[in-house]
């Protein structure tokens, strides 16, 4: 079985609220198994035999049934998600600092053309993720970058360790 990451999007933020041990049992209602969350911001580990994009279609439903509306799953193996922290291409910025923000789809070639960084953003295409440097925090920031209105968003440091109990559920 694979063991998957589901990052979900709006979740506990603008007024849509997820209990972790609501998205557990919902995830286990689904047939995933050895079902883990970290943190409050709607990230969930498990195992399944089905394909990463059957996966995300059920949670999302599921969810959307639950809260009213469809959040938004974004769904990555561990080997992805290790892949995401091995490729950083800002090596020297602090991980609080670095987004990685996860979308469905890769974004188009031109998702970057019409970005504007007032506080010297800079921000990186690669594959189905966006990374952004916010070097004043990501809280302060002016950035404009419509490509990523889709996705969700990580820290460096939650992807790290979103990456790490993979591999230890891998096993």
């Amino acid at each position: 079985m694979t063991v998957y990451v589901a990052l979900l999007r709006a979740v506990n933020v603008s007024g849509t609220a997820l209990q972790m041990a609501e998205l557990k049992s919902i995830c286990e209602t689904l047939g995933f198994s050895d079902v883990r969350t970290y943190i409050q911001s709607g990230n969930v580990l498990f195992r399944s035999d089905e394909a990463e994009a059957k996966v995300a279609e059920k949670l999302d439903e599921a969810l959307g049934q639950k809260l009213g509306r469809k959040p938004g799953v974004m769904v990555r193996s561990t080997g992805e998600l290790e892949a995401i922290v091995e490729n950083v291409p800002f090596p020297d910025a602090k991980p609080n600092f670095l987004l990685v923000y996860f979308l469905a789809e890769k974004p188009a070639r031109d998702a970057l053309d019409t970005m504007v960084a007032p506080d010297g953003e800079e921000a990186v295409v690669a594959g189905r993720e966006i990374y952004v440097h916010y070097p004043i925090g990501s809280g302060k920031s002016k950035l404009k970058l419509a490509a990523l209105k889709p996705g969700t968003s990580r820290n460096l440091n939650t992807v790290r360790k979103l990456a790490e109990i993979a591999r230890a559920m891998e096993g």
